[in-house]
């Protein structure tokens, strides 16, 4: 290795990532590209790099190089908005629980949901180990006879927390759909396809952060 073409031996030597030149065999060492990716998650695909029971994941859906990484989780059985990016310390602010980054689902629902069941959601729903789960906010987006769409929003990253809200009240929740994380919308990215954050977007969920830590 050479420190601004000086040889150095010693793995502890300091530098700069802005003035300091470093190669290592003859080639420039370079800081990694960050990149920031939005996905549209299909339901049935698991968001790991490797599953032991064999099921599919994000990856069979995305082959991304170089390498980048799940913001957060969204189970096999939801869909939706999910951001991937090889930035890890980005990554982990925008999943940590402090950061309370407000995310939104649609959730269909199998019963016609009257108002008292929707605020429920809000007041909280008490758990078999005692622990209280509660939404954000919620409103009722459209209803049929037996199923009705709710839209949930969540400033906590609880595991299932939506699904095991719903589900202790006997109603099973039919499909669940991440539309936005903080200000960044879903919009009409099809399913099963990804594209890379504008600067603007980019930018607009670090405001938000910000202004939430």
């Amino acid at each position: 290795m050479t420190l601004n073409g000086k040889p150095r031996r010693n793995p502890e030597t300091p530098v700069s990532g802005k003035h300091d030149q470093i190669t290592v065999d003859g080639k420039p060492v370079q800081a990694q590209e960050k990149i920031y990716l939005m996905m549209n998650k299909p339901r049935g695909v698991v968001t790991t790099a490797s599953d032991e029971k064999g099921r599919k994941t994000v990856y069979a859906v995305l082959n991304p190089k170089p390498w980048v990484a799940p913001v957060g989780r969204l189970d096999q059985a939801s869909e939706g908005l999910l951001l991937m990016t090889n930035d890890s310390e980005w990554g982990a602010r925008i999943a940590a629980p402090q950061t309370h980054l407000d995310k939104t689902y649609h959730a269909q629902i199998a019963t016609a949901a009257d108002e008292e069941f929707v605020q429920a959601l809000v007041r909280g729903v008490k758990q078999k180990d005692g622990e209280v789960l509660r939404a954000k906010q919620a409103r009722q987006l459209r209803a049929g006879p037996k199923n009705c769409w709710l839209e949930i929003v969540l400033d906590e990253g609880k595991n299932r927390q939506i699904r095991r809200m719903i589900e202790t009240t006997g109603v099973e929740v039919l499909r669940l759909v991440r539309v936005a994380i903080g200000p960044l919308q879903l919009g009409d990215l099809a399913k099963g396809e990804h594209r890379s954050l504008t600067g603007d977007e980019k930018r607009m969920l670090d405001r938000a952060m910000r202004g939430r830590s």
